[in-house]
């Protein structure tokens, strides 16, 4: 059985007068468009290049007004066109479903119903046909007629004749196994029909065919029913899902806004209180509470507030020491330039009290030099190193070690060095290690101790470099424990440095060093010998660039 789709509507231009078509009207013929131009064939007008434009503006103009937006009104647009979509593809479906179901009920129904009519016989008698109603039949909701392969047509007593034309025709000519089965008429604007035709047989009037068989006329039963109802269904359904989409989509936008109002607050808290430290400076964290991604941001944010916090904290009290350290310095050489301008004015000094006090002058001014060189190397604050390069740790450790064995001739220097390579800053690496040895060959002369005569050294230092561990042993009087825990902050001074030169900064210098290039420093007191200071320092081949 051939079918056409419900959504074909052929007019009834073209079909056999006679065939029965009450109130229709001759289609006029409908001009063809013109075909897309073939490639390399020049378009006639600039329709197309126009409708590229304005749909590039257009989607210009969307992204400039989505990104003018607040992030609460994309939310609630999100949720708004998302319900949106999901309600209109559900509605799509169930519309195309319900519709397609009914359809196919109505065919079979109606196939079924004039496939028994044809075969009982009783709607393709003439008489039958043209003098029984079809309310008589049960049939008042159809419309009923017969023709024939020769385009001959009759109809039902007091009804319409059914819309018949070549398909109907077609059938009765054939007389095959198969029933026509279209839609005619057009939707909601004049006369909507399903109409089926199965191939049927009939006796003409006043001709016994009983004695004369040859006389039987193949034809075709034709019944028309109308669509009014279906499509009355349907237009009420898509009315209901128009609806429901409608209030989905309202109550969508207000759900989103809600969501987003109430998951935008901590956001909204964290942003305020980003706006309060960028106007005050106030590093105060702010309360976080739950586990979701905006809390996640808090606390990163309030990590973040916490390292800003101790940077700040660290270089208040790098400047306050600082401070208080150049005060000293300064003050001496202040004083010795006084009594330099004093002396002048009265008539001068000794040439020798000139020397002293010039001399002075000259170590407060290597003191204050070392001193703000220090500072500057700690005021970087610095998390790693920047521009590391591969470098042999035994060759920095070798020339600090000539180095600080000129600046302390009267020390003895037990050195045994092995290579290590390790990727860093070497002139940062130089300065830890030349501090490191310089603390050693201070303390391992007593105070007071005068150069000795008879060429025997007067200390001794052991320097000791294997896998990537240097330590560096002095020979004097160590570090009292209470003053272990301190020895490497800033301008940290123990009682008994404090009548020794220096800044209390080498050795914060050698731990900054150290932690920029992922080792550690400690230092302990050696049995028999004095304070030994371990330095330690990850491989080359373990270190990230």
């Amino acid at each position: 059985m051939s079918k056409q789709h419900p959504e074909d509507f052929p007019s009834y231009a073209g079909r056999p007068p006679g065939a029965g078509q009450p109130g229709a009207a001759p289609s006029a013929q409908q001009p063809q468009p013109p075909g897309p131009p073939q490639p390399g064939q020049p378009v006639a007008n600039g329709n197309g290049n126009r409708m590229v434009a304005t749909a590039a503006r257009t989607q210009d103009w969307w992204q400039e007004k989505v990104h003018t937006l607040s992030l609460h009104a994309r939310v609630t647009l999100l949720a708004a066109v998302a319900v949106g979509l999901a309600v209109a593809i559900v509605s799509v479906a169930a519309y195309m479903t319900v519709r397609q179901q009914m359809y196919q009920n109505l065919d079979d129904s109606l196939t079924n119903r004039v496939a028994a009519a044809a075969q009982k016989g009783v709607l393709t008698n003439l008489e039958n046909l043209q003098n029984v109603s079809s309310d008589a039949l049960g049939l008042s909701d159809i419309r009923v007629g017969m023709i024939g392969a020769d385009g001959k047509s009759f109809g039902a007593a007091n009804s319409p004749v059914p819309p018949m034309g070549p398909d109907e025709i077609a059938i009765a000519q054939t007389q095959g196994d198969e029933a026509s089965l279209r839609t005619v008429g057009v939707r909601n604007g004049g006369t909507h029909f399903r109409v089926v035709a199965v191939p049927a047989h009939y006796c003409p009037l006043d001709v016994n065919c009983r004695t004369n068989p040859e006389l039987i006329q193949p034809a075709a039963l034709v019944v028309a029913q109308s669509l009014e109802p279906i499509d009355r269904t349907l237009h009420n359904l898509g009315v209901v899902l128009w609806a429901f989409g409608l209030i989905g989509v309202i109550g969508a936008a207000l759900a989103g806004n809600a969501i987003a109002r109430s998951g935008l607050r901590p956001l909204a808290r964290l942003t305020g209180a980003a706006e309060h430290v960028a106007q005050t400076e106030d590093l105060k964290p702010i309360p976080v509470s739950g586990s979701d991604e905006i809390s996640r941001l808090a606390r990163a944010f309030n990590a973040m507030l916490a390292a800003l916090a101790r940077s700040q904290d660290r270089q208040r009290r790098l400047v306050g020491d600082a401070g208080h350290e150049l005060r000293t310095p300064l003050t001496s050489v202040r004083t010795n330039l006084d009594l330099l301008a004093q002396a002048d004015r009265r008539g001068g000094l000794r040439p020798e009290d000139r020397r002293q006090l010039l001399d002075d002058v000259r170590a407060q001014m290597d003191e204050l030099t070392t001193l703000i060189g220090d500072l500057t190397e700690l005021a970087r604050d610095t998390p790693q190193v920047r521009n590391a390069e591969l470098i042999e740790l035994s060759n920095v450790v070798e020339d600090a070690v000539i180095k600080v064995r000129r600046r302390a001739p009267g020390l003895e220097w037990d050195v045994q060095l092995t290579p290590f390579p390790v990727w860093g800053d070497e002139r940062l690496l130089g300065r830890a290690v030349t501090n490191l040895l310089d603390n050693a060959a201070k303390y391992s002369v007593p105070e007071g101790a005068t150069p000795r005569t008879d060429g025997r050294p007067s200390g001794r230092v052991t320097v000791r470099l294997l896998d990537g561990v240097l330590t560096v042993t002095d020979s004097g009087p160590g570090i009292a424990e209470a003053d272990l825990p301190h020895v490497f902050e800033r301008f940290y001074r123990s009682s008994e440095a404090r009548g020794r030169p220096g800044s209390g900064l080498g050795l914060a210098i050698v731990k900054h060093a150290a932690e920029q290039h992922g080792g550690m420093i400690y230092a302990r007191n050696v049995p028999g010998a004095g304070a030994q200071f371990t330095l330690w320092l990850p491989h080359a081949a373990t270190q990230t660039r």
